[in-house]
């Protein structure tokens, strides 16, 4: 097995320092996956590009966290699963819809159902959607426009997960009660 390190702002390359700076101050702290992903600054420096996109667009933050979480329960991404069901729990997110979620079934809020199948959807079938997926998240008071922003969710989501689950960085202590074995 290869063993990636968990960087922090001391031992990261010189050109991830940037982006580890820029994500320490929107979470308070490197967590283990950030620091591990500062590998490659070509990764991180992407991660932040997508982060700033995504986080403070149109979805408020609680639809920004059931779009993320359902993408790492998707892809079966231990880490994100419980670093996301930590956020989206302090975003005031019904422990309900977040145990749904983490089961792979719909929340009860329907617009979060809504986001969260397409979210489902769109990863299982490659953005391939059908016009029943694309009308469910419609029907739901989405706009065109947030449909075409959940793949900027889904992409900033692909870099997290897919990372995860190669380097497999240890959960950080304050994400420990969420630990997912999916």
């Amino acid at each position: 097995m290869t063993n990636f390190p968990v960087h922090t702002l001391e031992s990261a390359p010189e050109r991830s320092k940037p982006a580890l700076q820029q994500l320490q101050k929107a979470f308070g702290m490197i967590p283990n996956l950030i620091g591990a992903m500062s590998t490659s600054p070509v990764l991180i420096d992407s991660l932040v590009g997508l982060f700033g996109n995504v986080h403070g667009a149109s979805f408020t933050e609680a639809e920004v966290q059931i779009l993320l979480l359902t993408d790492a329960v998707t892809n079966k991404s231990a880490w994100p699963v419980a670093f996301h069901s930590t956020l989206a729990l302090k975003e005031g997110i019904d422990a309900a819809d977040v145990r749904a979620i983490r089961e792979g079934r719909l929340p009860k809020n329907a617009k979060f159902a809504a986001l969260s199948g397409l979210a489902k959807a769109m990863i299982e079938k490659r953005g391939r959607l059908n016009d029943e997926d694309v009308n469910r998240f419609l029907g739901a008071g989405y706009g065109k426009d947030l449909l075409l922003e959940v793949i900027a969710a889904v992409a900033a989501s692909t870099i997290t997960n897919y990372t995860a689950s190669i380097t497999k960085p240890p959960v950080d202590e304050a994400f420990q009660d969420q630990s997912w074995e999916g």
